[in-house]
């Protein structure tokens, strides 16, 4: 092997940039040549792709976002975008892939692995951590801590105006943020697409609460656990309080990327040349698990889904006013 490609696929997640940091390094130190590939997949598509040396990656560490720049692109994985997508790194003469994202990322660097029989490794960078195989991904830290720091400011104007505030954060299919996010910002009620939420009791809850004392309090909603402004009406309805909503959005995409999004980005992109020298046919992930770095198959990867900790909900219960 000695030319590689590195691509950014999906969305986008604070850390990456520590990511290619590594793997541009590492792969240089190791004599390899690298490209980078430009707004995702299309780049393959469309031939944007130029070549990366140690000066490309100095000094973005600390930057949120992609240098790579980014673009989701649904249709990758059909025969003809396969094609032409292994003739651009026919032309290139790369041989070999680093492909850092999500879930859609990864089944496309799979895709192309299967394809054009080239070289992948995927390095999860997923704000909602979702992703079979590690215990977190790039991304993961940085969403929750910009995530507290926006439901404590919300706290201060609840507390003042005596609201109940519904904050919805993001996690279309997965509840990862919420429940973390939820946990430790001592929320009244976590509710994630994964549990069912028991809106009438908790509705109940809310009364007796305001009846003795209670002024304010905080819900942290996961963007995928269904019809957030139905249950924010439902909770005016039934209670008569006044309900405020929140939406957290895309602020949690952005940001510098805190230590721990940097540290796993460093040990992800160095561990991933590592993983593709040794296995130039292979389509793997690197990971971390119980602070070890690890090594699945891509297809493993791709093929499950990972499990939530519920625990993390029951505690949350035992110490929570409200047991719903």
């Amino acid at each position: 092997m000695k030319t590689i490609g590195i691509v950014t696929p999906g969305g986008d997640a604070p850390g990456m940039n520590a990511a290619i940091r590594a793997t541009v390094r590492k792969a240089l130190s190791e004599g390899l040549r690298v490209f980078g590939i430009r707004n995702g997949f299309a780049g393959l598509i469309y031939g944007e792709i130029e070549e990366l040396d140690w000066k490309s990656v100095s000094g973005i560490m600390d930057l949120g976002g992609t240098i790579l720049h980014t673009e989701r692109f649904e249709n990758f994985s059909d025969p003809e975008n396969l094609a032409t997508a292994s003739e651009e790194l026919k032309r290139n003469r790369i041989d070999g892939l680093i492909v850092i994202g999500g879930d859609g990322s990864l089944k496309g660097g799979y895709a192309l692995h299967h394809f054009a029989k080239i070289g992948v490794v995927g390095i999860p960078a997923s704000i909602d951590n979702d992703i079979y195989g590690t215990d977190e991904t790039i991304g993961f830290d940085t969403a929750c801590n910009t995530a507290v720091d926006a439901i404590k400011n919300i706290k201060d104007t609840a507390t003042s105006y005596e609201r109940i505030f519904v904050v919805e954060v993001m996690g279309k299919k997965r509840g990862f943020i919420a429940l973390h996010v939820g946990l430790t910002v001592g929320a009244e009620a976590i509710i994630i697409p994964e549990e069912k939420f028991d809106s009438e009791r908790f509705a109940q809850e809310l009364i007796k609460g305001r009846k003795k004392g209670m002024r304010r309090a905080i819900i942290v909603y996961a963007e995928g656990a269904g019809n957030r402004e139905e249950f924010v009406r439902f909770l005016r309805e039934r209670t008569g309080f006044i309900v405020r909503e929140s939406i957290l959005g895309y602020i949690q995409r952005g940001g510098s990327p805190t230590y721990r999004s940097r540290l796993l980005g460093s040990l992800f992109g160095e561990k991933s040349i590592d993983v593709l020298l040794k296995y130039p046919e292979e389509a793997n992930m690197v990971g971390i698990k119980d602070n070890s770095l690890t090594i699945t198959s891509l297809k493993v990867v791709i093929n499950n889904e990972k499990p939530i900790n519920l625990d993390l909900l029951r505690v949350h219960r035992d110490i929570s006013v409200f047991k719903v």
